[in-house]
Parts: C-alpha cells; sequence; structure tokens
C-alpha cells in the first residue's frame, strides 16, 4: 500500500466515512475508493483535490507526508500552504467536480442555456455536476476534462445561439492564451463564451472580445473568473448559411433542378476531358 493510499484510508476512517459515503462526497464510484486505498490506482489531479478540500489538508502533505499518528497540531500545520505573497494556497484551490460512466471514464456534462446561472454557484458541488446532462465524445483527447455549455445570444456569430461549445479545462487564468476563445464561468458576468486576450501581466485584467463586431468588447478582473474552459469543438443543428459562406454560390437557393443541371454539366466535362486526353 501507497503513502498515499494510507492516508486516504486514514483520513476517512478520521471523519468516520464509510467508503460509499466518501464517495458520494468526492463525486467518485465506491469502488474507486477501493482502488486508492489498495494501492491499485493513483487518484486524479481533480481527485486529489476534491480530498485536499474534503478533509482541510494539502494536496502536498497527502502524497509526501504519513498523517497517520501525525498530532492535531502536526495536521493543521499539513493544512495551510503560503505562496510567495503570503496567501494561503488552500483557499485559493478551485474543486473542479466531475462525474464518471460505467468504465471509470469522465463524462462531458452539458450545462443548458437555462442552468448557466445556477452553474455559477454549483460548479464546485458534486450534486449539482451529478444531476447535469451527460455524454461521451469519443474523439477528444483522453488526456482532459471536459464540459460542454449551451451558448445564447449571436455575439459570437457564425456560432448560433443554441450552439454547444465543448470546452477543456484550464487549471490556471493565467494559462489562457491570446486570440483563442474560451467558455469562462465568472462572478458578475455568469457564463460566458468570448475570444479573449490575456493581459495579466499588464494590468491583472482579460480583455473579452466577440466575433460579431456589433459587440462592444469590453475588460473583467481575472479575480473574478471561477472556471476556464477552452474551446476544443461544437455541436450544431444549424448548418452555415452557403449563400454567406460560399460568395461562388448563387444568391438564389438551390433547387434541386439546378443541382442536377450542375451535376450533368460535370459530367459532360469528365467526358470531354477523358477524349482529349485518349
Amino acid at each position: 500500500m501507497s503513502l498515499i493510499s494510507r492516508n486516504i484510508r486514514y483520513l476517512r476512517k478520521r471523519a468516520g466515512l464509510t467508503q460509499a459515503k466518501f464517495a458520494e462526497k468526492i463525486g467518485i464510484k465506491r469502488s474507486l475508493v477501493g482502488a486508492y486505498e489498495e494501492g491499485r490506482s493513483d487518484p486524479r489531479w481533480n481527485n486529489l483535490l476534491s480530498i485536499s478540500r474534503l478533509f482541510d489538508i494539502s494536496v502536498d502533505a497527502l502524497i509526501s507526508y504519513e498523517l497517520d499518528g501525525a498530532s492535531q497540531d502536526e495536521l493543521l500545520k499539513y493544512s495551510v500552504r503560503l505562496n510567495e505573497s503570503g496567501v494561503n494556497v488552500a483557499q485559493e484551490t478551485k474543486i473542479l467536480a466531475i462525474t464518471v460512466n460505467d468504465e471509470e471514464k469522465e463524462n462531458i456534462e452539458l450545462v443548458p442555456q437555462r442552468a448557466s446561472a445556477g452553474y455559477t454557484n454549483g460548479y464546485s458541488d458534486p450534486e449539482y455536476i451529478r444531476d447535469l446532462p451527460k455524454f461521451q465524445l469519443p474523439f477528444l483527447p483522453g488526456s482532459g476534462t471536459y464540459r460542454a455549455f449551451e451558448i445564447s445570444g449571436d455575439s459570437m456569430l457564425p456560432l448560433e445561439s443554441g450552439t454547444i461549445v465543448v470546452g477543456q479545462y484550464v487549471e490556471s487564468v493565467a494559462d489562457i492564451v491570446s486570440g483563442k476563445t474560451y467558455v469562462l464561468v465568472t462572478q458578475d458576468e455568469g457564463v460566458v463564451y468570448k475570444r479573449v486576450f490575456n493581459y495579466l501581466h499588464e494590468n491583472g485584467k482579460l480583455f473579452l472580445s466577440s466575433d460579431n463586431q456589433t459587440y462592444t468588447p469590453y475588460e473583467i478582473d481575472a479575480s473574478s473568473v471561477k472556471e476556464v474552459w477552452s474551446a476544443k469543438a461544437f455541436i450544431s443543428v444549424h448548418f452555415p448559411d452557403h449563400n454567406n459562406s460560399l460568395d461562388a454560390y448563387p444568391a438564389e437557393p438551390m433547387t434541386l433542378e439546378k443541382l442536377t443541371s450542375i451535376v450533368l454539366e460535370l459530367r459532360e466535362e469528365i467526358v470531354r476531358l477523358r477524349e482529349e486526353n485518349a
């Protein structure tokens, strides 16, 4: 049994939690708790953070120190980590609640438009996340954690209102790459999908721009951002309008007769080219 396995088992029993109750509190299956405690599997970073928050013990202590037998003063010391500015890092830690399917693979939880307001309060609550719709997309890289958000409005055209944007979780606001699109979960703006420019080093702010230029860009404080999701895919029932996307297409609708005529002309052209090259 590894050090982290012994620590998880010790903390769970010290808190008087069954494996099932412990699993429920951090949003995983009971069988996975057993695997952790028996050393058959190591917790993923997100689950380590959840355990850290639940027991008020730093991740460093979970993976580096023998907690069984530690005094109350030592446990208290382990719960406090200060960065260079003297800020308690444990208080800043963001807990990402997730769900998994029967094969222990992470689901993609969907945040519909009607749930976006509630998500700003329930984003770290395992029970809230557990109640969201879930699905899988096999073509996404398996190393990331993903969540889907239904966008509203026309500020990010050509993505229309109702489009579902699939984002990959970004650990830190500082990792935002200027010019790319992100779903931001913010204190004041709620859930927004924008093209983001990172000016943290200059003034501690993010510059949010809409692809629809009729909307005015604006700034927000990085401290107001609760979660960052880098856009990786989108799902939409609205197909692009060929009149707007391809100037070569005729302005009037493409009828079946016109489509048939184009196909016949192409066939005739192919026959002509074959005869010339014979």
